[in-house]
């Protein structure tokens, strides 16, 4: 069982959560710029390693067209700042250990993990417009080459 999921037009939920630093971050607070919002299931793992590589890699573009990256698991705050440090990880990383942030975008749920059900994080990422609503949803996306789709379809590309 899933959340209800998030759909282009929909305001964004707003939220605060800490960073990799103990810094508190709210939403709100980046109203003005758009945001790639992206959820991962566990820092530090293969998948998420490959995907948060492939967002400091790309960090530049983004960042020259104005978006943000930020990512969010319900890792705590040290293990966080261990991911960062190790994979020199250039962007915000938010700890959402309640799951309520992920609840909220409809990306804690039912996953097939290995041939099993489980319950926890979907791979999905979001990007959030200057006004705080949702630009574009995607859910249950793979690790390899879901940033490289990201910066096409907004355009980075050139």
């Amino acid at each position: 069982m899933t959340d209800a999921r998030l759909a282009p037009g929909d305001l964004a939920p707003d939220f605060t959560l800490d960073d990799q630093d103990g810094r508190p971050v709210s939403l709100s607070e980046l109203r003005g710029s758009r945001v790639v919002l992206y959820f991962y299931p566990e820092a530090m793992t293969s998948g998420c390693t490959t995907e948060a590589c492939d967002f400091r890699d790309s960090l530049n573009s983004f960042a020259s067209a104005g978006v943000r990256v930020i990512g969010i698991s319900k890792d705590d705050v040290p293990k966080l700042k261990r991911f960062a440090e190790r994979d020199r990880l250039n962007f915000t990383l938010l700890s959402d250990e309640d799951v309520a942030v992920q609840r909220a975008y409809g990306v804690w749920g039912e996953k097939a993990l290995y041939g099993r059900t489980v319950v926890g994080s979907i791979r999905s990422t979001f990007v959030i417009d200057e006004d705080g609503r949702i630009e574009r949803a995607w859910y249950n996306v793979k690790a390899t080459g879901h940033v490289a789709r990201i910066r096409r379809e907004l355009g980075l590309d050139g």
